[in-house]
Formats: structure tokens, sequence, C-alpha cells
């Protein structure tokens, strides 16, 4: 494997963003790169669509992080003279048409024209039927479990990965199994329950996901999701879920068998959503 400094070295090209979401917006830019192009992500630590190096599961362009802290002091030539100094070859910078850089952010791309010697493509703003993408709009869309909607300004099924935790232990007893996750580098949707697909041993597989207070049982806050048509053994302690479609809100039931006939009718409702989009 090539080291960090090696594949530097190769890079002609390079996208320059937060890159939160690796969304249809960010698409773009990494479309205007060259064949020797990389992506450099500004890390301020607040990215919770596609947190730290989930990124990388969006594509297969190598992507060199820098954090916010360690450059933000930095004035417009600084930044520019570290770019040619880290890669040495190269000839062209792509940015977003509300790019910022510098000591407070105060240099713009006008700025980045002037200083770098080479080409600077400015991509504008990308709009999907008629909405603006970014990334603060698509986590308004989840938080409102807009699922389907977001998925389109992703270009991709929204997906959060966890670590499977204990349980209350009524799901086996009393309803049906589930896998619970502690979730905490991702931003969660609405408090809902949804289809989703569910990723177990490197294997995905159709589900029904839970995602917040059970007010019908504990009252905790709960991610869980339940696998369909499979009560499956797994290994694996990593489990990841993509959403696809949000079936209903999450409500109080006073009894818990009305709880379970709810569920069963989720689960249905999950398989036929399945059936009629397989994909």
């Amino acid at each position: 494997m090539k080291s960090c400094s090696t594949l530097k070295n190769n890079i002609t090209s390079i996208a320059i963003g937060g890159f939160d979401g690796m969304h249809r917006a960010h698409q773009e830019l990494f479309n205007a790169l060259d064949n020797n192009g990389a992506i450099v992500v500004i890390e301020t630590g607040y990215a919770n669509l596609s947190a730290k190096r989930h990124r990388e599961d969006y594509t297969d362009l190598p992507i060199f992080y820098y954090p916010l802290e360690e450059i933000k002091h930095l004035h417009a030539d600084e930044f520019v003279e570290l770019l040619m100094q880290q890669y040495p070859k190269l000839k062209k910078i792509v940015v977003g048409y509300d790019f910022h850089f510098g000591a407070k952010a105060i240099y713009s791309t006008d700025d980045l024209k002037k200083l770098f010697n080479g080409e600077v493509i400015v991509v504008d703003e990308i709009r999907y039927k008629d909405i603006a993408v970014h990334s603060r709009i698509i986590r308004e869309f989840l938080k409102n479990g807009d699922i389907k909607l977001a998925n389109e300004l992703l270009n991709k099924h929204y997906k959060i990965k966890g670590t499977v935790i204990q349980g209350q232990g009524l799901g086996k007893k009393e309803f049906v199994p589930t896998i619970n996750l502690d979730i905490s580098e991702f931003l969660l949707p609405k408090e809902a329950i949804y289809t989703t697909k569910t990723k177990v041993d490197d294997s995905w597989y159709n589900s029904v996901s839970f995602i917040g207070h059970r007010i019908t049982t504990d009252g905790k806050f709960a991610v869980e999701t339940h696998i369909l048509n499979n009560n499956i053994n797994f290994q694996s302690s990593n489990i990841s879920i993509e959403f696809y479609d949000r079936l209903r809100d999450n409500r109080k039931f006073f009894e818990y068998e009305d709880l379970k006939k709810q569920i069963l009718i989720d689960i249905e409702d999950a398989k036929k959503y399945f059936l009629s989009s397989p994909k």
C-alpha cells in the first residue's frame, strides 16, 4: 500500500470542502476532478451525516483530512502554499460557490483564483426538484422524517452505523427479535418506524427499524432493527442500517397486546414495501 505522502505526490487535482453527506452537490465537485484527483476534507468535528472516515463508503477517490483547528489561523497565501507543498503536482482545485477559507474564513473563491497558479473550478449551487442541495437542508428533512426526499438529495439511501448493545429483553420474549444499537456518530432521523435494510456480517437484509423512546414499555430511547423473514445468528458487533421510507410515527399503546398487533402490521407493511420496491 502506498504511503500518504507518496499518494499526495501524484495528485494533480483536489476538491476541497467539508463533504458531510457526500451528497449530490459534493459529487458534482468530484466529477470535475481529473484522473489523479483527490478529496480534501476540512474536518470541523460537526459532521454527522457521514462522520469522520465514513465518507470513504461513498467514493473510490483518496481522501485527505485536515482538522479545521489546525489550519483556520492560516492567511490565504499560507493556505495555498500549504496545498502546494503537500501536493507538488497540483494543477486544479475544485470548490463550491460558497467556499471560504483562511483566518476567520474571510477569503473567498476570488482570492483562491488570484493566489493559485493553476485552474480553479467553482461549482455553482446544485438544485434538485428546485431544492438547494446542502447538508443542513438534508439534516432538516431527516429530522422531520422525510426519508425519501433526504435520500433523493443525498442520491443514495441514508445510512447509519452502530454497535450492538443489550436491549430490554422484551422483543424476543413478548414481541419479535430485534438488534439493539448504540449510535453515537450519526444524526438519527425523526422518532418513527422505518422500512430499512440492515447489514449484518457483510450481508444486507430487508428490515424494519424503530428509532425513538419506548413510550409503551420502559420509556428509554432506543434504536432497534428487526430482520424480515430471517431470525439470523450473527457474529459482528458492528451493524449498518439504510433507510428507505417512514412507515409511521412513534406512538403510545396502552396495552402490550395492541403494541404487538401494531408491530406485526409494521412487519407486513415493510414486507409489502420491499415486494413492490425491491430496490
